[in-house]
């Protein structure tokens, strides 16, 4: 089920919704097109070849999803979970142009999304550690070369629990990718924990970074969590 919220700026609004109801109907109507033409060109069963017919590969036929903008699905995620910031949900969405694309303009297509970017953010976060680990190796006390291992094996398997919930995503095993979703979330103030107690500067190298894979991990949360309903 999409989320339904209230737009911003009443003649976007109205445009975007009449976009919106126009799409559906199209595709609606493309629907039922292709299923009277398959009806009016279909043989009689006595007559059909079974080596003439196409073969089919188990994927259920694509059914019409609701179109849903990126507004739509961060106010929804914003007031359902409280891990989703709509502002920068809309920042993070927003700039990303796989956002515009035909196949994520729904809330499934959404989610697929967010979690390939909670990925790209996990995977990048782990390099950067990575990188200051392999700097500090020889001058960092045994304590600080510690909270670098601790933090690289958070995200290494973050990231490997993100591309499992985004093949379960794919499949739209909606109720496993949340619980690995959910199990990903914990990186980052996992991580962030392991550098308390150090001296201020010394706190959590990355720590933009690590804040940032937080936020998207929940933003993906929220549109899967949508996109189940």
């Amino acid at each position: 089920m999409a989320f339904m919220g209230t737009t911003r700026g009443g003649g976007d609004s109205s445009s975007g919704r009449r976009v919106l109801v126009l799409d559906l109907g199209l595709c609606l109507l493309l629907v039922g097109v292709a299923q009277a033409v398959e009806f009016e060109l279909l043989p009689d069963a006595g007559s059909i070849d079974p080596m003439m017919l196409p073969k089919m590969d188990g994927e259920p036929p694509r059914e019409c999803a609701t179109p849903v903008s990126v507004e739509e699905a961060c106010r929804g995620a914003s007031e359902t979970h409280a891990g989703v910031d709509y502002d920068h949900c809309m920042a993070s969405l927003g700039a990303d142009p796989r956002s515009k694309e035909a196949g994520n303009k729904n809330m499934h297509g959404l989610a697929v999304l967010a979690t390939k970017m909670a990925i790209d953010h996990a995977a990048s976060t782990e390099s950067k550690i990575d990188d200051l680990a392999e700097l500090e190796a020889e001058s960092a006390p045994q304590a600080r070369r510690a909270r670098f291992n601790h933090c690289l094996e958070q995200y290494g398997g973050a990231a490997d629990l993100l591309r499992d919930a985004l093949d379960n995503l794919k499949a739209k095993i909606y109720g496993k990718a949340m619980e690995q979703l959910t199990a990903a979330m914990g990186a980052s103030e996992s991580c962030e924990d392991a550098w308390k107690g150090e001296e201020e500067q010394h706190r959590v190298p990355v720590a933009a970074h690590d804040r940032e894979y937080g936020r998207m991990a929940h933003i993906a949360f929220g549109f899967t969590h949508a996109a189940a309903a």
